[in-house]
């Protein structure tokens, strides 16, 4: 990490308040719940339309019976929890922001394409049985009852009927309308580190690549991968991993009937696969998970095996028309579990780490992140996840 330096300029603010640095959902769902707090709240992003916010790539699955994976019970619990808050948050998000965000409560299906996917769905069930999840054994014949696309060759699968979804783009445009109106003010500009101390007597300074540095009482680190570029004065903030993922989005043709009705995921030999569908006939189909680092090229094997697999769920994948290929990059933490709230340098906090669980997570952390901001600490629910939990060791 970088030495932080004496700020060479300053921007003035009368108030110190709380500078928030990322505008993927993550930092707008922290900066809109902490301006309803009545905190004076600024969001800093390089790229007002969230090109680099994993946000904008997600498919918008809110599916915490369906993601839940041994040895991640915690999370899970985590995640359930958010989700039945979901209704709720999109209900207020919509209400403040005027724009909808494409929730839809019709349920997500897990298939299994082969008898070596089915012991692993089998085993999968049995966890969330523990877990006190909501979710139904069916047959073959059941599934494609419910999904008439299927392939005949699916040997099962799970009705997890809380199992929702959204569209991350359109509630990403709901959070920057509803932070501009309960005045979160928006700076389009990268930041280059956290200054211990900041100009007008704040406690930080947010200093960006332009040479300002804005003045902060408290500051949000919520930046996804790139969170561990930003200098700060100790070592606080863990390697963040990108955790590559391509997908695409498609149609289906005018006057059809939809390939799905509700979200499918499925296991085809052994890898996982998905399909999302949106009220106005648009398919998402995904994703690939790789360990590349920050590369975020769009590859012909990446899209390939998406279709593949995919394909070997619904043949009628084939006649959809492609009209976008997405790459984007999920911020990972060494453990997998979100980092929320305060660091060991007074004032600085961090919401990171979601990996996997970004858009499910956004409701819980707007709530976590709220209370951390206004009083110091984390719910209880929320300590396991706490961004000083490495402290007294070096994160590698």
């Amino acid at each position: 990490m970088r030495t932080p330096n004496t700020p060479s300029s300053t921007t003035p603010s009368g108030d110190h308040g709380v500078v928030v640095v990322g505008g993927g959902l993550v930092g707008r769902v922290t900066a809109w719940r902490a301006a309803q707090r009545g905190l004076d709240v600024t969001l800093v992003e390089p790229d007002p339309a969230g090109a680099r916010a994993a946000s904008t790539v997600a498919a918008g699955m809110l599916t915490p019976a369906t993601e839940a994976v041994f040895g991640e019970e915690p999370l899970m619990e985590l995640g359930i929890r958010s989700a039945g808050m979901y209704a709720d948050f999109v209900a207020e998000l919509e209400e403040a922001s005027g724009v909808g965000v494409g929730h839809r409560a019709t349920g997500t299906l897990l298939v299994a394409f082969d008898r070596d996917d089915l012991a692993v769905l089998t085993e999968l069930h049995g966890l969330q049985q523990r877990l006190g999840v909501a979710a139904e054994r069916l047959t073959s014949r059941e599934c494609r009852r419910l999904e008439p696309m299927l392939a005949p060759s699916v040997r099962g699968g799970v009705l997890a009927p809380d199992d929702h979804s959204v569209d991350p783009r359109r509630l990403l445009r709901a959070l920057v309308t509803a932070g501009e109106r309960a005045g979160v003010t928006e700076v389009a500009a990268r930041v280059d580190e956290v200054l211990s101390s900041g100009p007008e007597g704040a406690r930080l300074g947010v200093r960006l690549s332009d040479g300002r540095v804005l003045p902060a009482d408290q500051a949000v680190l919520a930046a996804g991968c790139w969170g561990d570029r930003i200098g700060v004065p100790a070592p606080v903030v863990p390697p963040l991993r990108p955790v590559k993922g391509q997908l695409l989005r498609a149609r289906v043709p005018d006057g059809e009937p939809p390939i799905v009705n509700r979200t499918v995921r499925g296991l085809v030999r052994g890898f996982p696969t998905y399909l999302v569908p949106r009220a106005d006939g648009e398919v998402v189909i995904g994703a690939t998970q790789e360990e590349l680092g920050h590369d975020t090229a769009l590859t012909a094997g990446g899209l390939w095996q998406v279709l593949r697999d995919a394909r070997e769920l619904v043949p009628g994948v084939s006649e959809l028309e492609i009209t976008e290929t997405c790459v984007g990059l999920r911020p990972g933490s060494p453990d997998n579990e979100p980092l929320l709230g305060p660091t060991r340098i007074p004032g600085l906090h961090l919401a990171a780490g979601h990996f996997r669980h970004g858009v499910l997570l956004a409701p819980v952390t707007g709530e976590v992140m709220a209370r951390a901001l206004t009083t110091g600490d984390l719910p209880e629910y929320a300590r396991r996840f706490s961004a000083d939990r490495g402290a007294g060791t070096t994160w590698k």
